[in-house]
């Protein structure tokens, strides 16, 4: 398999709450926070602290069945993903497929902040759950 380079994007957080969350973790980086923005697609709400390759985003279930309220269900608050950045997603797709990683998401989906994602299945990555964001 040949490797690619890809940046880091964001870490993402399960929080239950972001108003509760945002203030602790704009404390601990020093930065400041995003808006939220709602994603209905996912059942979440979504925010982000920092800058690209150092952001953490703050992911809040806007919905009880969505698929981050059954993750603080099981896990509690924490580590939700890793994020990386390619530059095309669809290509990325097929080259992680024939490389024999499984995926959540065959074609892209919506994602926060108006750009493509999709999830890699954390049975093909050593049990972390993978974002490629496209851009």
């Amino acid at each position: 398999m040949r490797i690619v380079k890809l940046p880091m994007d964001h870490v993402g957080i399960a929080v239950a709450s972001i108003t509760q969350a945002m203030p602790v973790f704009e404390l601990l980086t020093g930065a400041a926070g995003s808006p939220t923005e709602r994603l209905d697609a996912q059942g979440v709400s979504v925010a982000f602290i920092g800058e690209a390759g150092t952001r953490l985003e703050l992911i809040e279930p806007a919905t009880p069945d969505s698929t981050v309220a059954r993750f603080l269900a099981r896990r509690g608050p924490g580590l939700h993903h890793v994020a990386l950045r390619v530059p095309d997603l669809r290509a990325a797709l097929d080259r992680l497929v024939a490389a024999g990683i499984e995926t959540i998401d065959r074609e892209p989906r919506p994602g926060a902040g108006g750009h493509s994602v999709a999830f890699l299945h954390p049975r093909s990555t050593g049990g972390v759950l993978i974002e490629l964001v496209e851009g």
